[in-house]
């Protein structure tokens, strides 16, 4: 599933072609992806122009003139692809601009959403209403994280990657910071000190910017909307290597840990 970082180098990429853009045709060639396009999706974007896009966590944010929102959720599989030479299968809602420009919302396993919001009304808007801060942001601080673990006796592992407590964090990047800041993603949260927290805010945001820098991380179907592929698996130090050796000496090992797959070094993970 495309993550945090994969969804900034999308929003970015799109930036090129569509800021300031205007909108001169919207095709939406099938009723639904996860659940069903807006029906005045249509109607909504045709003539509008594009004042800025943004992000809220996984999602990417088109706004317009109209004082509407355009949400986008690229789900498991979901990519913007720019330019296309021929319209595919799965590119399933085509933007075009006043400039000829040529962006398609391909998803494959139709996973991802499409939403229009009003804007003013976005941070009410009840996925977005009870999202914890941006890791990227002012909002996380190792005095926030500290409230928020509180008494808590949930992996620190799983807390991050709950998004009332951090909002867009992810499975691999939780691992990679974990690692990162020398915390054994097992410790319950509540136990966590103020100084190890400490250390691992600023590598959380130090994970996320350098695989915004790489691009993302590519897994299965996601590639940035230029078609580049991400490259920032290349320096996972834990995750998806299980049995290697750490730079610590130790042994990457796994654990399962909410259905989700936990990759960490015992030795310098305490």
């Amino acid at each position: 599933m495309p993550e945090l970082p994969e969804v900034e180098t999308t929003v970015r990429g799109l930036a090129t072609m569509l800021d300031g853009e205007t909108i001169t045709r919207v095709s939406v060639r099938r009723p639904d992806l996860r659940r069903p396009f807006p029906p005045e999706l249509a109607q909504v974007l045709t003539g509008a122009r594009v004042t800025g896009l943004s992000r809220r966590a996984k999602y990417g944010l088109v706004h317009t003139n109209r004082a509407i929102t355009m949400v986008f959720h690229l789900g498991m599989s979901g990519r913007w692809r720019i330019d296309p030479g021929e319209i595919a299968k799965h590119d399933h809602l085509v933007l075009e601009t006043g400039h000829g420009h040529v962006l398609a919302l391909n998803d494959a396993r139709r996973f991802g959403s499409v939403d229009l919001v009003d804007t003013a009304a976005l941070d009410a808007w009840p996925p977005f209403a009870a999202l914890g801060p941006e890791p990227l942001g002012p909002g996380l601080t190792a005095a926030h994280l500290q409230r928020a673990f509180a008494g808590r006796i949930a992996s620190i592992k799983l807390l991050l990657l709950d998004q009332r407590v951090v909002a867009g964090l992810g499975n691999i990047y939780v691992c990679e910071a974990l690692h990162r800041a020398r915390i054994n993603p097992e410790r319950a949260g509540g136990s966590v000190s103020l100084a190890a927290l400490k250390r691992l805010v600023p590598e959380i945001r130090a994970v996320l910017e350098e695989s915004i820098a790489a691009g993302g991380s590519t897994l299965r179907d996601y590639a940035r909307p230029d078609g580049e592929l991400g490259y920032f698996a290349k320096d996972w130090r834990v995750y998806g290597r299980e049995g290697d050796p750490c730079a610590c000496g130790g042994t990457v090992a796994r654990v399962v840990q909410g259905g989700r797959s936990t990759f960490f070094c015992a030795g310098c993970q305490k």
